[in-house]
């Protein structure tokens, strides 16, 4: 049974909750939360090819040149069969895809709810973000979901326009674009930036997303623009058909010429890079995990099915309005190879205590104590593989808050480190359940604390080889808590 305790709600808090976008089931009660897996990032067929000879160009669906295979009934029958829960279909295009979008994709995903009821499947799109790489855009459920989907997309999808137009190809045009949807009424769409390094050429040297357009966007829209992928898909692009391994091909995530490191994308995996020095500003912006799912390895591809090989699990209740919120308000944490499929995070002092999303407010310099409980899985995971965890990374940075605007490209924050390395001889177990306290003495700064983990000896993770197998170098994240005094 599912108790859910009922909240009074001022005019003047409402207000302010409207203001943030977070109105709806949220906001009228408290539910009884669990960890959701799911997946934010999954193509179907309407990423389509383009007949090119016609004016203008026509949508080619399921066509040899499309840029993904499968139809979005195929994806939520996969999505269920790898264990998710919530999942949200991000097809891209070109010209007029909008239209696509709304009179062809979204009665396919509207059948695909008939028949899977127990799977959420959001109305959402890859897109094309102005002067950036592909964004995820995560619509609420309602009754003008796709209308919201075409209104964005028509007005602000950088490749939407024929002939191409320049003009809604720039950075003011990002911005502008944040701004179009933090003033949709009603519960908001979010965006989150998809394999952000994927076109950088060297460590720290980005290509088509800046550390300053991140910022930038999240200025903008702290509770529209709320994160990036910090794992991104096609990762079996080393894989052949067989599930045997293409020596010295194939880059995790397609990171051809800066790659990831254990399968996560630099500004996330390297410590005290560009993801904790956003922390260090106190930026509420999170990490998510996905499939990315275009074609799957055996027929071909470069990809998983969703839920496969990565999940992002969201601490919610089984609602489309709760899974939105957990996503914007970060209490997620993303895991590979299924790696983990429970992690909770606690920061303590005295009778206050926050989770993974929160802040803790401390009244002066105190002790904290940190609690680190997972789910390790005792049955084998999608490969056949029953993986261990070797160790727990518990990992802090002080926050020292905004940086000025001529530092927004910034991308190191020399307070991060790793605050303690836990081993199962610092663990307690009993049965699938890990748990480890440790006490941060005497916290006199404001901070943030985070968890990462492997079944690896890596210290840090390394750089992925072209060839690697990515079901032996497994690792999960969480998201932030605050400390503020």
């Amino acid at each position: 049974m599912t108790v859910m305790k009922t909240t009074l709600l001022t005019g003047g808090l409402l207000t302010f909750l409207a203001g943030c976008g977070l109105t709806g089931r949220e906001t009228e009660t408290v539910p009884n939360r669990q960890w959701l897996a799911g997946d934010s990032h999954i193509h179907s067929y309407f990423s389509p090819g383009y007949d090119t000879s016609t004016t203008p160009p026509t949508p080619i669906v399921g066509g040899p040149n499309g840029d993904a295979d499968y139809n979005i009934v195929k994806n939520a029958e996969m999505a269920v069969k790898y264990g998710l829960n919530w999942m949200v279909i991000t097809d891209h295009g070109g010209p007029n895809h909008s239209k696509l979008n709304l009179e062809r994709a979204y009665p396919e995903l509207q059948q695909a709810r008939t028949q899977f009821p127990g799977l959420m499947s959001f109305v959402g799109m890859e897109l094309n973000m102005p002067a950036m790489d592909h964004h995820t855009l995560m619509i609420p459920r309602s009754d003008k979901e796709s209308q919201t989907l075409f209104d964005i997309e028509s007005r602000w999808d950088a490749r939407e326009a024929f002939p191409a137009d320049a003009s809604r190809n720039t950075e003011e045009k990002a911005l502008q674009t944040v701004n179009y949807i933090k003033n949709i009424e009603g519960t908001k769409p979010i965006l989150m930036a998809n394999h952000p390094a994927r076109s950088a050429t060297a460590l720290g040297t980005y290509g088509s997303d800046t550390p300053h357009e991140l910022r930038n966007n999240n200025d903008a829209a702290p509770n529209i623009y709320v994160g990036f992928e910090g794992a991104p898909g096609h990762q079996a692009a080393a894989l052949n058909r067989d599930g045997s391994l293409k020596v010295g091909a194939g880059s995790r995530g397609g990171y051809g010429n800066a790659p990831t490191y254990g399968g996560f994308d630099q500004m996330t995996a390297r410590l005290g890079g560009l993801w904790d020095s956003m922390l260090a500003e106190g930026r509420r912006f999170w990490i998510v995990a996905t499939s990315d799912s275009h074609s799957h390895y055996t027929d071909g591809g470069a990809d998983f099915w969703p839920g496969e090989y990565q999940k992002t699990y969201v601490k919610a209740d089984k609602s489309y309005d709760d899974v939105l919120d957990g996503l914007r308000s970060g209490r997620t944490f993303v895991t590979s190879g299924d790696l983990v499929s429970e992690l909770d995070v606690t920061a303590a002092a005295g009778t206050s205590s926050a989770s993974t999303g929160g802040s803790l407010k401390l009244g002066g310099a105190k002790d904290v104590t940190v609690t680190i409980r997972l789910r390790d899985p005792a049955g084998k995971n999608f490969h056949n593989d029953a993986p261990e965890v070797k160790r727990i990374d518990l990992i802090v940075g002080q926050v020292t808050g905004k940086v000025a605007s001529a530092q927004y490209d910034s991308d190191t924050n020399p307070t991060t480190t790793v605050e303690r390395r836990l081993s199962a001889a610092d663990w307690k177990r009993e049965g699938e359940i890990v748990t480890v306290t440790y006490t941060l003495k005497n916290v006199s700064k404001n901070m943030y604390l985070r968890v990462r983990g492997t079944n690896t000896d890596q210290q840090e993770p390394a750089a992925d080889p072209k060839g690697e197998n990515p079901w032996a170098d497994l690792w999960f994240y969480s998201n932030p808590i605050f400390i503020e005094l």
